[in-house]
């Protein structure tokens, strides 16, 4: 029941080796936050923002969670969003799905997993919205795989619903990306799916009085 040590251990060497690189390393970092990126990943521990954008720490904002879903009750994400947007500033907002996505290929049957039931609920909602695509995809994995970039693309422009990246285009610029990390190979796939200003979404979604 020791393992949690080895992270510990794990981190002493980490920040030796970082100070031995570049003496000023941690005395940059602590003195600023400025990120041009907000991430909103999946919590899948095999997908780190950092490692696989090959950045540093202080270059990307991270927000994880099952399935990278931005939900407009979800208050932790929007707290984030937030603060990405209106504190740090960042000009780009990326949410990054993963292909073999366990969450995604859960919302895909009719298995009931727990509490994490009402959160893949999202996802079946997507996966009913494209139902005669997704349906005529015979492979289970690549039809899997499509939900992954339908998913991803949704949850695109469920931010650009928000009132806080709305309010954010009235007045500096802002993109929202969407894409998709292979396990399989490391690269990340560009889905060209690029929100940047309020004509992106319907009519409906759109607030005038911020």
């Amino acid at each position: 029941m020791n393992e949690h040590l080895d992270l510990l251990n794990g981190n002493k060497g980490w920040a030796t080796s970082k100070v031995k690189e570049d003496p000023e390393f941690f005395s940059r970092l602590k003195a600023q936050q400025r990120p041009q990126y907000l991430w909103i990943g999946c919590s899948d521990s095999r997908v780190p923002a950092n490692e696989v954008t090959g950045t540093q720490p202080g270059d990307i904002f991270v927000h994880r969670n099952v399935a990278n879903l931005v939900i407009h009750t979800d208050m932790n994400l929007l707290s984030v969003l937030d603060y990405a947007v209106t504190v740090l500033h960042v000009k780009h907002i990326i949410v990054c799905g993963h292909y073999g996505c366990g969450g995604v290929r859960a919302a895909m049957d009719s298995m009931s997993y727990g509490f994490v039931d009402n959160w893949l609920r999202n996802i079946k909602d997507v996966y009913t919205k494209h139902i005669k695509q997704l349906e005529a995809i015979e492979d289970i994995e690549k039809r899997c795989d499509r939900l992954v970039e339908l998913t991803v693309v949704e949850q695109v422009r469920n931010l650009a619903k928000t009132k806080i990246v709305q309010r954010a285009w009235k007045d500096k610029e802002l993109q929202i990306h969407g894409w998709v990390y292979g396990l399989e190979d490391g690269i990340i796939k560009d889905l060209n799916v690029v929100f940047e200003e309020i004509e992106n979404i319907d009519r409906i979604y759109q607030y005038d009085n911020l």
